[in-house]
């Protein structure tokens, strides 16, 4: 189902967690659920993946997630702030130790000069840790092209965060 680097992504970042005894958390919003997915995929991963969001509307952000309507209404769902946001919500209501959020435009439509098609934030978040980082990326390419890089960007973040 998942290209093969994909997956030896993921069993990498699963044997990491095993061994720190550490479990992490998605939340999603342009990837679907792809990263809980290919996380997912490998079996055994139940004892570090503890919990993935797919948080598609503003509406569901808020509720799932705790992202305040400000945020979205001042910076918009795809912004560094709402990326933070949503992994500091993801920690908050998991008992996971790292929270990697995911919020962009995977096109064809919807971009703009300011915020283009392909434009994709991420946040992390670890357990006793005030803080959320945010880190932004242009991906070229389709719908799916921008949806496989986030993937694989997502999982090299989780991967590097312990």
């Amino acid at each position: 189902m998942f290209p093969l680097d994909v997956l030896e992504a993921a069993e990498t970042l699963l044997q990491r967690y095993r061994g720190a005894g550490r479990m992490v958390v998605t939340a999603e919003s342009c990837t679907g659920g792809l990263l809980a997915g290919a996380l997912t995929e490998i079996a055994g991963s139940s004892d570090v993946v503890e919990r993935g969001f797919v948080t598609y509307s503003n509406a569901a952000k808020m509720e799932l997630l705790q992202v305040p309507e400000a945020t979205l209404l001042r910076c918009g769902a795809v912004s560094g702030e709402t990326a933070q946001a949503m992994a500091k919500g993801a920690l908050a209501a998991s008992r996971a130790d790292v929270a990697l959020s995911v919020t962009g435009i995977a096109g064809p439509g919807g971009g703009s000069a300011e915020k283009p098609v392909g434009l994709v934030w991420f946040g992390l978040a670890r357990r006793g840790d005030e803080t959320a980082r945010s880190d932004r990326q242009v991906f070229s390419g389709d719908r799916t092209a921008v949806r496989l890089a986030s993937l694989r960007h997502g999982l090299h973040l989780l991967t590097h965060a312990l």
